[in-house]
């Protein structure tokens, strides 16, 4: 097993960790740039023992082979690198593409890898040349990344692009859509902090109207726990998409009678909910499905293959929207496929 001796920052560091905060600070200290929607990586490579970390400290090699022989023809022999895994597919970022990634049998993930690569978004250098890094502040350990780019370039990276207007910053979550999944935010003078939330991140948040297709009762009791919630596809079925729990306790006993009042199979006409999870009790696992008539909007941050990868925050019900207008369309990327090519042609 390969042991990393020459280099001063080792396999099992822990990558610096960011906290959610709801806009963007406004100080000239920090330093700004695009969060992509990716697995994040740490790459560790000295001369020919070569790592891939995941952010829980597992190895992520054997599902990413076309990364790893891009760190191998790299010209620099040690080096220590943190960045995000991303794959494009049709011109966006597919997250579900690299979930299939996470296959037990290497002769699918070998096709995967050649009909879908991945790719390293690089935003920070620990270790360059036997040099450790992790003392030093962003700006000089973002100079050195710099530099390490142009001496590789075309070797199967792409460098994050940042910014130090705050203006700019927020025009990327403005205007990018679903393009993105947010901004980071670092402080310039800051070391690199294994594990500790030194990092700021904003999230793109959006919206959907989705009809209320079932629900479940909360664990052990009497009352709603989670809402249902599914858009209309391409050939007028009803998809169930995701669900929110986010539920004001005064709110229950009443909308628990509502959704009572409404229940009708078969609630979802098209893809329909999955089993519960192993620790639901009997009451809990069984869902109610209901007639098409409640609207809600909710908040959600991320979308995988057509449903909410989380759950969803309840804003408000829109009893003003016909169900049929509740579609998948919603939930597509407001951004062009080419806002990520040209956020990345612009290093």
């Amino acid at each position: 097993m390969a042991d990393f001796r020459h280099l001063k920052v080792k396999p099992g560091i822990e990558s610096m960790e960011a906290k959610l905060v709801d806009s963007l600070p406004v100080d000239a200290e920090w330093h700004y740039e695009p969060k992509w929607d990716g697995f994040r990586c740490l790459v560790f490579r000295d001369d020919d023992a070569i790592m891939l970390q995941s952010k829980s400290g597992k190895p992520l090699g054997r599902y990413f082979p076309e990364v790893v022989e891009a760190v191998r023809a790299l010209r620099t022999r040690q080096i220590v690198l943190d960045g995000e895994l991303v794959i494009c597919a049709d011109g966006a970022l597919s997250f579900e593409a690299l979930q299939m990634r996470l296959h037990p049998a290497e002769s699918r993930i070998r096709k995967l890898a050649s009909q879908t690569p991945a790719r390293m978004v690089l935003f920070d250098c620990l270790e360059i040349g036997g040099q450790s890094l992790i003392s030093r502040s962003l700006t000089e350990r973002r100079q050195a990344l710099d530099g390490f780019f142009g001496a590789e370039k075309g070797h199967g990276f792409d460098l994050s692009p940042y910014t130090l207007d705050t203006k700019d910053a927020q025009a990327w979550l403005d205007h990018t859509g679903g393009a993105l999944d947010g901004v980071m935010t670092k402080r310039r003078n800051d070391p690199y902090m294994p594990g500790e939330r030194a990092m700021l991140k904003v999230k793109q948040l959006r919206s959907a109207d989705c009809v209320v297709g079932g629900f479940r009762y909360g664990t052990g009791s009497n009352e709603v726990g989670s809402l249902l919630l599914g858009l209309y596809n391409d050939d007028g079925l009803l998809d169930h998409v995701g669900f929110t729990s986010s539920i004001p306790n005064k709110d229950k006993p009443a909308l628990t009678r509502q959704l009572e009042a409404l229940v009708e199979a078969p609630g979802f006409t098209g893809r329909a909910p999955g089993g519960p999870s192993r620790w639901s009790t009997e009451r809990s696992a069984d869902w109610q499905p209901l007639r098409s008539e409640l609207i809600a909007e909710v908040r959600y941050d991320h979308v995988t293959g057509d449903r909410f990868r989380h759950g969803t925050k309840l804003l408000r019900w829109r009893p003003d929207k016909a169900p049929a207008q509740c579609r998948m369309e919603q939930l597509k990327p407001e951004a062009p496929p080419a806002e990520i090519a040209r956020l990345l042609k612009t290093v």
